[in-house]
């Protein structure tokens, strides 16, 4: 069991004449994606063993049939290398392709094999059971995956650099080792990506027991579910609970996997890393990897289908499996039971994460019973009340529905609150400053409200109020402003200015319409160019009849009822 796996990089002198090669052949190169760092480190690293690169298309296609590579062996899902045309068209069988991080340090050579096209949708009914876009993982691959999979074997140059918690970031190799030195043979290995309360540390403890094992807390750090606190935050609560393990018998190790939320297909993932990393048992929650509800309300997964998932197949994979039903405090006892251990008609107590989440939001009590007073200190400083927090306001609608001049009223009525910087983000002035080379495209005009929302997010994550108010026709890209406003710890309001298109055409002082309607303005919205009606703002409001003033107004008392403004930011005990 702790004999080293397979890892997939190159020597020294290897990797010089890899990087003459990819000079000569001036081979072409890519700047992976924050899930395909993390894909490629966990396939370099031997965590995603036996793959030895990205999938080729056979490979694929039983993959998202059965879950199975051609020759047969388990594997639940695709591990690909999704590309754009412009880029597949230069690549040949045989060619070699350079993968870079972000900042353009080059991490592997992928040498070609192939490229396929393959159908997303029918991936997502396949991999996941639904083509609902509320499915994390659904989502990423029908609105955010490029259309060519490039397949071919990796050669590594260097492991993709961390400067965060690196004593803690440790392969399955380097966990193997540790394991050795340590006299360990059996480790039974937890799988989170949310904080550790005490509900979990019981359940971990029991588990432990259970198999008479050491335990390893493997947190995943790469991509989780939208909304999930982050990391950082995280992984110091990892920290401040880890002194109430046993430190003899404890590890904590990070994972960087980007999770797809693919319940029994993820859980039998999780399962081969950590057989990968050593571990002999493995610990399985009652909604394993689970995305929650779907836009219906009903769960994606039937209930336990991940437990009976891992059950089936954990003798092919070679480590066990300890189920645990969900963990309920019980106060007469004073202590978490699981909830099948309940006397008949015994009190039991849980807390939600949303009902923590709104706790926190509002600055409220959370019970001791519930957490450690260390770990919901770290917390409150991540996620302060809400009337502490930066904010987005976002207000999107048609051209003259009257948004800047809301904007600018709400601006000024901010500041007379106080509490937080305000800056606007409207009009002209933007535009040139963010987006002087762009035309008014589609893609140009997400491209534009996408640095929009860069902006924004960076003014909420310092603890400002960002006010922004272009048309932002489109509502994937509203969307995406909103996930990347709220992962840096801001808060995010939509206003949809409702105003029909009717009136804004017969404000038309500029006269924009009449032109648009005489076709000397291509791609105007409401005209030539469509808007998508937001179906879920935080407030609608239509200035047909209203002043500015007035709906000026309307939005300070819906940030009020949110809790943005006016109250909220006493700290509470613990």
């Amino acid at each position: 069991m702790m004999d080293p796996i397979p890892e997939h990089y190159v020597s020294p002198e290897g990797r010089a004449r890899l990087m003459e090669e990819i000079r000569k052949s001036r081979a072409p190169s890519w700047v992976l994606t924050r899930r395909q760092l993390c894909d490629l480190e966990l396939l370099l690293s031997g965590a995603f063993h036996p793959l030895a690169g990205f999938l080729d298309e056979a490979d694929y296609a039983k993959v998202v049939a059965v879950g199975r590579l051609a020759d047969g062996a388990l594997w639940p899902l695709p591990v690909t290398l999704d590309v754009p045309d412009r880029l597949a068209e230069r690549l040949d069988r045989g060619s070699l392709l350079e993968l870079c991080d972000p900042e353009g340090i080059p991490l592997a050579a992928l040498e070609v094999t192939g490229q396929y096209r393959p159908d997303r949708r029918a991936e997502a009914r396949a991999v996941f059971g639904s083509e609902d876009p509320v499915h994390p993982g659904v989502r990423h691959l029908l609105e955010a995956t490029h259309p060519v999979y490039v397949a071919g074997r990796l050669a590594g140059l260097t492991p993709p650099p961390h400067y965060d918690f690196q004593a803690l970031r440790l392969t399955p190799n380097e966990l193997r080792a540790r394991f050795r030195a340590l006299g360990w043979r059996r480790v039974i290995a937890f799988q989170t990506r949310n904080p550790l309360h005490r509900a979990h540390v019981e359940l971990t403890f029991r588990a432990a027991r259970e198999r008479e094992a050491n335990l390893l807390i493997h947190p995943s750090v790469g991509l989780t579910r939208p909304g999930d606190v982050d990391v950082y935050t995280r992984v110091r609560c990892y920290q401040k609970v880890l002194r109430h393990y046993p430190a003899a018998t404890t590890l904590l190790a990070l994972l960087p996997l980007a999770m797809r939320m693919g319940g029994p297909r993820e859980v039998l993932l999780h399962m081969i890393i950590r057989k990968n990393c050593g571990a002999s048992d493995f610990i399985v929650g009652r909604d394993h990897a689970g995305p929650g509800r779907d836009r219906a309300g009903h769960p994606f997964y039937p209930p336990g289908a991940a437990r009976e998932a891992a059950l089936a197949h954990a003798d092919e994979i070679g480590i066990g499996v300890v189920t645990f039903d969900e963990m309920v405090y019980a106060p007469r006892r004073g202590q978490y039971l699981p909830v099948d251990e309940l006397a008949p008609g015994e009190e039991s107590l849980t807390l939600s994460g949303t009902e923590l989440r709104r706790r926190l939001a509002l600055g409220l009590e959370i019970p001791e019973w519930f957490s450690f007073p260390e770990v919901l200190g770290e917390l409150r400083k991540s996620q302060p009340p809400l009337a502490r927090r930066g904010l987005t306001v976002f207000l999107t609608g048609f051209s003259g529905a009257g948004k800047s001049t809301i904007a600018h009223a709400l601006a000024e009525k901010m500041l007379e609150e106080g509490g937080r910087s305000v800056t606007l983000l409207d009009g002209d002035p933007v535009r040139r400053t963010l987006s002087s080379e762009l035309g008014f495209s589609r893609e140009h005009r997400d491209l534009h409200i996408r640095r929009l929302g860069f902006v924004a997010s960076e003014i909420s994550k310092s603890g400002g109020c960002a006010i922004c108010a272009p048309i932002a026709p489109y509502a994937r890209t509203r969307e995406e402003v909103r996930e990347l406003v709220e992962s840096k710890g801001g808060g995010f309001v939509e206003i949809y200015i409702s105003t029909p298109l009717e009136v804004c055409e017969g404000r038309d002082r500029k006269g924009l319409y009449a032109r648009a309607r005489a076709g000397l303005i291509a791609d105007f919205t409401g005209i030539s160019d469509p808007y998508e009606v937001p179906t879920a703002p935080d407030l609608a409001i239509d200035t047909t009849d209203l002043t500015p003033e007035e709906a000026c107004q309307k939005i300070m008392l819906k940030l009020e009822h949110l809790g943005y403004i006016g109250g909220g930011g006493t700290s509470p005990k613990s």
